[in-house]
């Protein structure tokens, strides 16, 4: 007896609980349709005020740019405000009360997700929470199918959206530069920078092509062509790290200043090691080769897009290194056209080279790769497998087998 009523009913389980519930599910289409009425009014304001100054962003008056520029930054604080009550009144009290879409489900879950870097990093939640905000606002425009709407808000998001992922950017940029956190923080870095990378390309670039009527994007479209091919169908770690070399190439054009040369270096040295952990871990001859020949395109990429556009080197030494490698590869090129086969084999060549040179300062560490590098080298006639024996003191011959350039 006593049990029983010190037990507390579930609140939906009483008679006036349910009453509650009910009324509650019957005043969140109202809730909805004042937030939705809000986010309109404040949609069109910051539309009218973004149109008043990228109107006017051309002209020489500068006290009127900067008064249009604050009313645009009022008005997208106000809109961004609007969607946030929206999320917090009607979503949270419709998934609370289970009536909510899947759609709004995943927006509350995403919501939270966002809400839990506040404390350990502010810098990328106040990015986050407004690419999240515009998201959904977008979304729902989508949605609506109001052709007309869609079409004023795009130039918009596209613009706002740029601004938001450069942010992120460059705040993943410091963090990599900060060394306290070891390795499998600079990992994570990395594993956020190429997410950040592919759903910015995938999101936004494609609108900001869409808009592009002045062929802005014209020296990145062969590349942007390329990644949209690895976005069907299940990817394997060799379609991975293809595809995040193509990231990194078009983010040298698209995000010189947010992601360094100096971050990009790191991230192309990444991909490198990742590189030569499938040729070493390879199972099968077939995924050997396929990861070889990648790290052969991947070993030009980066001393050809990245190195070749490096202005400060920490190490006179390396500049005047790679100044070497910069001569040979040019005198190569010139073969391209008299003799292909003949100049893919002497870029090979200069490639494993180069490579198998900065590894053998650490040895002990790239011992696996270095000896696939020799045996590659000695494949392709550039170096030789020399026979050496010789007699212990117990007149004992012992036969030798090493491999000299």
């Amino acid at each position: 007896m006593t049990q029983r009523g010190l037990r507390v009913l579930e609140e939906n389980k009483t008679f006036f609980g349910k009453i509650t519930n009910t009324i509650t599910k019957l005043l969140i289409p109202t809730k909805v349709g004042i937030n939705g009425l809000l986010i309109l009014t404040k949609r069109n304001n910051v539309l009218k005020a973004f149109e008043n100054y990228t109107d006017e962003e051309n002209e020489d008056e500068t006290n009127k740019k900067e008064i249009l520029l604050k009313k645009y930054e009022d008005m997208y604080g106000l809109y961004l405000e609007s969607i946030d009550k929206y999320v917090m009144d009607s979503i949270y009290k419709k998934v609370k009360n289970d009536t909510a879409t899947t759609f709004e489900k995943n927006a509350l879950s995403q919501y939270y997700n966002i809400i839990h870097l506040k404390e350990n990093q502010y810098l990328e939640y106040k990015y986050r929470k407004q690419k999240y905000l515009l998201e959904l606002d977008y979304e729902t425009i989508i949605m609506q199918n109001k052709e007309k709407m869609i079409n004023r808000y795009k130039k918009f998001y596209a613009t706002k959206m740029e601004e938001l992922y450069k942010g992120i950017l460059k705040n993943y940029s410091i963090q990599l530069a900060d060394n306290s956190g070891g390795i499998e923080k600079k990992n994570k870095i990395y594993e956020n920078i190429f997410t950040t990378l592919e759903e910015y390309i995938t999101n936004i670039l494609q609108i900001k092509i869409e808009i592009d009527h002045e062929n802005t994007y014209k020296e990145i479209i062969e590349e942007y062509d390329k990644f949209n091919t690895f976005l069907a169908g299940k990817l394997d770690e060799i379609d991975i790290i293809k595809k995040r070399i193509i990231l990194l190439g078009i983010s040298r054009k698209l995000f010189t200043h947010s992601l360094p040369l100096i971050v990009a270096e790191q991230c192309y040295i990444k991909l490198l090691k990742d590189t030569r952990e499938l040729i070493i871990n390879a199972k099968t001859n077939k995924k050997k080769n396929n990861a070889y020949e990648m790290l052969l395109g991947l070993i030009e990429d980066y001393n050809i897009k990245l190195l070749s556009t490096k202005i400060y080197w920490d190490k006179p030494k390396a500049r005047e290194e790679y100044k070497k490698f910069w001569d040979k590869y040019n005198k190569i090129e010139k073969l391209k056209d008299e003799n292909p086969d003949l100049c893919q084999k002497q870029k090979e060549i200069l490639f494993i080279k180069s490579d198998l040179k900065a590894l053998s300062k650490k040895q002990d560490k790239y011992e696996k790769i270095i000896k696939y590098y020799k045996q590659k080298l000695v494949e392709l006639g550039a170096m030789k497998n020399i026979k050496n024996s010789y007699t212990t003191l117990k007149q004992k011959r012992i036969k030798k087998k090493t491999v000299v350039a």
